[in-house]
């Protein structure tokens, strides 16, 4: 897994150049929010189970079906296994939150997120709504923990990276 760094630095090695002005702005602008990622991925590992808690309950009050029968979170094991990706999703957003890069999403995520929705019938739309209602929940507790709004865009930026391939897929709801 690379980080944005890395990444950066890869990238000037292949081309055999020395780090440039751009370049050191990227570096100077990640460095510049590690406080604010620092924060987010500080509270997604003290409160994961909460913010899964909170976002699957707004999910399923706006779509209850859901849970009735037929729905994709209809029994115990498909509600179990519906909270265990959302935990799943909100696991690797800390991780391309830290690494302030979220195409590390594609391979550990959303390659194989495809295929496997697929092959058993999972609805994306619910999907993605989980994702959106996971950046929306972790932003409102960074918000009361004074978190500045206009540092949250890059707190959703895994969420929606997430969130715009997984829609772009052709996965259809039964």
């Amino acid at each position: 897994m690379r980080d944005a760094i890395t990444g950066l630095i890869g990238r000037y090695d292949q081309l055999g150049r020395y780090l440039d002005r751009s370049a050191i702005d990227r570096i100077e602008s990640y460095l510049d929010e590690s406080a604010i990622r620092l924060k987010a991925v500080e509270l997604i590992n003290r409160e994961a189970a909460e913010l899964v808690r909170e976002a699957s309950q707004r999910l399923f009050q706006g779509d209850p079906e859901l849970l009735l029968p037929g729905g994709n979170a209809y029994t115990t094991r498909r509600l179990a296994a519906c909270l265990r990706d959302m935990d799943y999703f909100l696991r690797y957003a800390s991780y391309a939150l830290i690494a302030g890069d979220s195409t590390i999403l594609n391979e550990r995520v959303l390659n194989g997120l495809d295929d496997t929705y697929k092959s058993l019938g999972v609805p994306t739309g619910p999907t993605v709504r989980s994702m959106v209602l996971l950046a929306d929940v972790l932003c409102e507790r960074l918000l009361e923990e004074g978190v500045p709004s206009k540092s949250l865009d890059l707190v959703r930026a895994p969420f929606e990276h997430m969130a715009s391939g997984l829609a772009a897929s052709d996965v259809r709801q039964r």
